[in-house]
């Protein structure tokens, strides 16, 4: 028997793990469910234990778990490769718009529907069931392996990079492979070789120690919705440039090479408006939509408020009004830089009559480009070109997944996306699903890396 013999015997068996694996309420966001994400964790444990993999624990964070495992017998000669994926999931709220409960997963046309099924339980599922598949029937593998899931993903691996800071040695690898992603289509591999970084603060402009009556004093105090107003005006032009002195210095300009790539995507902005319900779309000048998108660095106001907000009207010269703001930065950006660049820009750009305090928001991280010719890069292509017998495309994405860039920064590796999920898989929303025709890709995709080391 081979092992793909093995996982069609099994499917069944594999459908149902995955079934259990959801039904655990993993989230990590809400205290209430703080056992069922260690829960999860051990459910981790014992299926990388029953794969074969015998050295698998749960360890300790200073908040959620981590899961690592390996299986080091290939030889020292061997190249060792680092599977990273997790097991916590967003909450599942609004419970009223799931047409079944969020953690009693069901399988209907072929997918299976409950909270974590694409994002990630079935992704990192997948790659423990190929290395049992490949164990079985070949009774070794051909390369070292060692796997690192985590359980504090869907909060912003808050402990993580101290954790990979001091277990470095544990988790060393040659390559990294990702299973937190996806593909572009059914049909249509695609390979990630960018992600950009992030990085966010929040304004508070103050005027008057208290709300004041806009009658009165109208005209004689300065209005902190007005002056934040500017501020933020001041931020960006209507071309969509960003206006901060020293933003861009760092940026990487896209060479004729990338820009060739990203355009062989297919993209048609007519229907991305339609898709998003927007009348046009707007970026920045001088490069594509597709460009802005992904490989070009934004600033975006994500919320601003002050002063009355409910019916009718309260005529209020408000006290206080504050805004967040956060930007995605491309390859070659700092985000601290970033930061200190807003900072002095939101203080030098503040009319008078307000004073403006400027605050750095939790969760940062930096960008993350994969060099050509990059060694895991090329082996998902190859193995991505066999599954589908089509040529991946190259994109970018305008997400940033801060342990990518964590584990470059302390291992030294550039990791490669190597998931199959889908857009429209309904991840942190509601009736999110997984079909098992890409659980059972993903499974033989991850049996095919892992014979990609097997010597000729």
């Amino acid at each position: 028997m081979n092992w793909s013999d093995y996982l069609e015997q099994n499917k069944t068996q594999f459908t149902q793990e995955l079934l259990d694996f959801v039904s655990i309420p993993s989230v990590s966001a809400l205290d209430e469910h703080f056992d069922d994400v260690t829960k999860a964790g051990n459910w981790v444990v014992r299926r990388l234990i029953a794969a074969g993999i015998s050295n698998a624990r749960l360890l300790p964070t200073k908040t959620h778990p981590v899961v690592y495992a390996d299986w080091l017998l290939a030889g020292e000669d061997k190249p060792t490769i680092l599977i990273y994926g997790h097991f916590d999931v967003q909450p599942a709220d609004p419970l009223e718009l799931w047409d079944s409960p969020p953690f009693e997963p069901t399988v209907r046309e072929n997918c299976v529907f409950g909270r974590g099924a694409s994002d990630d339980k079935g992704n990192m599922l997948a790659p423990i069931v190929a290395v049992e598949a490949y164990l079985k029937t070949n009774g070794s593998l051909p390369v070292n392996v060692k796997f690192f899931y985590e359980g504090q993903e869907e909060i912003g691996s808050p402990t993580l990079p101290e954790f990979i800071k001091e277990n470095g040695a544990k988790l060393s690898a040659d390559m990294i492979f990702s299973s937190d992603g996806g593909q572009w289509g059914k049909n249509q591999p695609s390979l990630v070789m960018g992600l950009k970084g992030i990085v966010g603060c929040e304004i508070t402009v103050t005027g008057a120690k208290k709300d004041l009556h806009s009658g009165m004093h109208g005209g004689g105090i300065a209005n902190p919705i007005h002056s934040l107003s500017l501020i933020i005006a001041s931020m960006k032009n209507q071309d969509g440039k960003i206006t901060v002195n020293g933003f861009y210095d760092d940026v990487l300009d896209l060479t004729v090479e990338d820009q060739n790539e990203i355009a062989k995507v297919p993209f048609n902005e007519d229907d991305y408006c339609n898709s998003v319900g927007a009348p046009e779309g707007f970026g920045e000048f001088g490069y594509s939509i597709a460009e802005s998108r992904w490989a070009r660095p934004t600033l975006e106001l994500n919320g601003i408020w002050g002063g009355y907000q409910g019916e009718g009207t309260k005529t209020v010269l408000p006290a206080e009004a504050s805004a967040k703001i956060t930007c995605r930065l491309v390859a070659n950006q700092e985000p601290s830089k970033i930061y200190d660049l807003l900072k002095s820009h939101i203080e030098g750009n503040t009319p008078k009559g307000v004073t403006v305090s400027v605050s750095q928001l939790p969760g940062h991280s930096k960008p993350f480009l994969v060099p050509k010719g990059h060694n895991s890069s090329d082996i998902v292509r190859s193995v991505l070109q066999k599954v589908y017998d089509t040529e991946p495309y190259e994109i970018r994405i305008g997400g940033s997944i801060p342990v990518m860039s964590t584990l470059l920064e302390e291992l030294g590796v550039h990791g490669t996306m190597f998931a199959f999920g889908l857009d429209d898989e309904q991840i942190h929303a509601p009736n999110e699903f997984f079909r098992l025709e890409s659980f059972e890709k993903a499974q033989k995709a991850y049996c095919l890396l892992l014979q990609e080391f097997v010597t000729p």
